[in-house]
């Protein structure tokens, strides 16, 4: 106990000397809870050191440490509160049932939803979870679910550029109201011009094989003269079967990874490349995710 207090002594006069968010990284790894989770080997282990580094990029945002605690009071004194309506939040993997009549989904894109880790990891069967939880989630409302894009995303402290995700072409376009913020993604991509399929006069005139968009393109059709409907976005990689078909890509091609870098191909099998990136080492990826370098 006297070693522990001493330490909070110590702690409390560290703050008179350094940022808050400091001392804050160094209280978790002085107190040994940074490394407990780094040796615990739990699913969810992870999960906490990701949070534990959000955690100290939160503070950074405020002034002091008293600013950041009393926010957090904040947000707890309404979290706790249970007078007049509120907003639920959830992940999917807690929803279950029709129970909301409007339900927010955000974060629909490439590398978030469905998560390259789960493809990197699983491949087809990694695919397949997330493709059932985004089906969870929709089925969550009764009335209505509202599906965002965030253009760029700041993850871990670095702004990143997003893609649509690929379970949005699976949508089925009689059931779908795609809306225009009025923003675009024009020029965003590979290369800073990838065309896209989301930013045409016609926004189903594409390559897509794809039979949802079959599907949206017979509607289309059968709907001109009253306005195409739209959407912002880029989305440079197709829905794509990850059992059989075969990649353009040979052992050896040097290629260019949106989020990787560039890289050399160390193996081939159906449209999933081993990659020796230069900085990110080695990766198993989609062949409809990087390109030539």
């Amino acid at each position: 106990m006297r070693n522990l207090v001493a330490q909070f002594d110590d702690w409390a006069e560290r703050l008179r000397t350094i940022p808050h968010f400091e001392l804050a990284e160094q209280i978790l790894d002085e107190s040994g809870y940074t490394a407990m989770w780094q040796n615990d080997k739990s699913p969810d282990s992870p999960g906490r050191l990701e949070n534990l580094k959000e955690l100290v990029r939160s503070m950074e945002e405020f002034e002091t440490l008293g600013g950041f605690l009393e926010h957090i009071a904040l947000v707890m004194d309404r979290a706790t509160g249970d007078d007049g309506e509120a907003v639920s939040i959830m992940t999917l993997h807690s929803a279950k049932g029709l129970e909301f009549n409007t339900v927010f989904l955000p974060g629909w894109e490439e590398g978030l939803f469905p998560h390259q880790r789960s493809l990197d990891e699983s491949g087809r069967a990694g695919l397949e979870e997330e493709r059932r939880l985004a089906y969870v989630g929709i089925t969550r409302a009764r009335k209505r679910a509202l599906i965002s894009v965030a253009q760029n995303r700041r993850i871990h402290g670095l702004w990143q550029s997003a893609i649509p995700s690929r379970f949005l072409d699976e949508l089925p376009a009689d059931a779908v109201e795609v809306k225009d913020t009025g923003s675009s993604y024009g020029g965003y991509g590979y290369g800073g011009g990838a065309a896209s399929r989301f930013n045409k006069a016609d926004p189903f005139d594409s390559v897509y094989e794809t039979p949802g968009w079959k599907r949206a393109q017979a509607q289309q059709a059968s709907r001109k003269g009253g306005g195409p409907m739209t959407i912002e976005g880029d989305l440079v990689a197709r829905s794509v079967d990850l059992g059989g078909s075969s990649s353009a890509y040979t052992f050896g091609d040097r290629v260019l990874h949106l989020k990787f870098g560039y890289g050399t191909v160390s193996g081939v099998e159906g449209n999933k490349l081993t990659i020796d990136f230069e900085k990110a080492g080695r990766k198993r990826v989609l062949d409809s995710f990087i390109k030539r370098g």
